[in-house]
């Protein structure tokens, strides 16, 4: 009777033990939690100084030490710490056997030393002086999840240890381990996104300073009849919700207009996101527009948010779109009429309210007769087609674009702007441009770079130098307020400077000094441009 009696209590203390440790790991948010629980009563219940729980990891070949015994508190007798936090093997012969156990298995230190395989914590835990330690596995439900290690320094220590018991203590550890785990993957998310968010806030505010004012059709740089069509045209389609393809070769300024129908559209308050089709590789398109899920495919680590997600509320910029794969073209299409997505590896569908505007310097149509290009895709690509013509074909916007990019990067280099002589624009003029816009825009940048006076005389364009046609009808005119500033400043310099009195610039024009101060100010003409400087070319002006 007493012996049930004892049995009876026994069982009771166990019982409220297991009950007041369920309370407390299941409160446990962060490893910190678990940690006191573990120290200020567990260990206790062991009769034990120092424990450690080692998780299997995601390869299932190795496991990690989650949570133990502080170092400080360990007795290092030979300076090397037993908790090492490096990777070790499944089988290592300690933990492999362990996890294999119905049970919980005890190791005395000195048998496990003598064995074939032999893990290098061993030997340190015993020379802290620990002679037995108590190996338990840890599972989630049925899915191990790793090992709860108790170390004792003296013999026998673990002989009147109730299995079940100790079991029972390493399934709510388990419980409270994957909790904890959960909790720090939503934590780490939520920085992520945090992160992101920040990130993306900074990069349109950047942009947002760095152009001065939010990007319009101002960052359109023209006033040919050509470039007056296209303005005309985007100002009525980018208020509205249809798709924009644009189509022009490399060079043209696609982007420009696609940020352009963004900024006047009614999504300008989010940051449009940009894909690069032709950058993205085969096998990872779908997870870049997509996303995908955790373990999704090998090397999937954790969830990513495809571009169209992202872009959510927004416009997504499918540059270079012909490039695109014909085996993706379809689940591509069938996004843009389902508006919704699932990234790979999930389980549901995912709404997203996105504007498309494509660009390719491909012939779409020809793609489609030739059987690399969908039809039904380029139809709903098709809405609203807008051409950008190549600059050879307005080149009466040279000047302008060449006199916007020297000082964009005369800003940005802390430089003077200079000006372009007259000959040197004359050759720009002539120049057949197959790069267009985007290879003038390299050009000025390299010639700023290069100069080193305040007048650009030349301009080393590719091919050598070009001459203007000999023939009547080929011959360019420049425009007329180019020709005006150069024609002063070459009056300003031979006047060295001087503006007013009988020998300033204005007798020499004959205009008044304020009249030609104002057409200087008009023209753009500083002080910069004229004092202290050497006059360029051979050329003389006779007054």
């Amino acid at each position: 009777m007493e012996m049930f009696s004892a049995q009876l209590e026994k069982k009771e203390k166990e019982q409220s033990i297991l009950l007041e440790l369920s309370t407390r790991i299941a409160a446990a948010r962060h490893r910190e939690d678990l940690w006191h629980v573990i120290t200020d009563q567990l260990l206790e219940l062991f009769n034990s100084r120092y424990y450690t729980i080692c998780l299997l990891n995601e390869d299932g070949e190795s496991h990690t030490p989650f949570l133990h015994s502080q170092a400080s508190s360990i007795n290092c007798r030979t300076g090397e710490t037993p908790i090492i936090a490096d990777l070790h093997p499944y089988n290592d012969g300690v933990f492999d056997v362990a996890m294999a156990a119905e049970g919980p298995v005890v190791f005395e230190l000195q048998k496990v030393m003598r064995g074939n395989k032999v893990p290098p914590y061993v030997y340190r835990w015993f020379n802290v002086g620990v002679a037995e330690m108590l190996a338990v596995k840890i599972c989630n439900g049925s899915q191990p999840k790793g090992l709860l290690y108790i170390f004792s320094e003296s013999r026998n220590a673990f002989a009147h240890t109730d299995d079940r018991f100790t079991q029972a203590i390493a399934d709510l550890l388990g419980i409270g381990i994957s909790n904890i785990l959960a909790n720090e993957t939503i934590e780490r998310q939520l920085v992520e996104i945090d992160k992101f968010k920040t990130r993306l806030e900074d990069e349109n505010r950047y942009l947002q300073e760095q152009e001065g004012v939010q990007r319009t059709f101002a960052d359109i740089i023209g006033t040919s009849d050509e470039m007056k069509k296209r303005v005309a045209i985007l100002s009525r389609v980018a208020p509205s919700e249809s798709t924009v393809l644009l189509l022009g070769e490399t060079g043209t300024g696609k982007e420009v207009f696609a940020r352009a129908v963004h900024a006047a559209s009614p999504r300008k308050d989010h940051l449009m996101i940009k894909v690069n089709c032709a950058a993205l590789p085969p096998n990872l398109i779908e997870s870049e527009l997509f996303g995908h899920e955790k373990g999704a495919f090998t090397g999937a680590m954790q969830r990513r948010i495809g571009k169209f997600e992202l872009a959510d509320n927004s416009t997504l910029f499918l540059d270079e779109i012909g490039e695109l794969p014909l085996e993706f073209q379809s689940k591509l299409l069938r996004v843009l009429q389902e508006k919704e997505i699932e990234r790979i590896g999930g389980k549901g569908t995912i709404k997203v309210n996105v504007r498309i505007v494509a660009a390719t310097n491909r012939n779409l149509e020809e793609e489609v007769r030739a059987g690399r290009f969908r039809s039904d895709l380029y139809y709903r690509l098709h809405v609203f087609p807008i051409a950008i013509p190549a600059l050879r074909n307005r080149k009466e916007d040279i000047p302008a674009l060449a006199n916007y990019f020297l000082r964009r990067f005369a800003d940005k280099s802390r430089k003077e702007v200079p000006t372009i002589a007259a000959k040197a624009m004359e050759s720009l003029m002539h120049y057949d441009w197959p790069g267009n816009v985007r290879e003038l825009e390299h050009l000025m940048e390299r010639t700023l770079l290069l100069s080193t006076t305040r007048t650009i005389t030349k301009i080393d364009l590719p091919g050598g130098v070009v001459t203007p046609s000999k023939e009547g009808d080929q011959t360019i005119v420049l425009p007329l307020a180019i020709m005006e500033k150069e024609y002063i400043l070459k009056v300003l310099k031979l006047c060295n400077g001087r503006i007013a009195g009988p020998n300033g610039a204005a007798a020499k024009l004959k205009l008044p000094s304020t009249t030609l101060n104002s057409r200087m100010k008009k023209l753009g003409i500083r002080k910069a441009h004229y004092i202290n400087e050497e006059t360029a070319g051979d050329e003389q002006v006779t007054l």
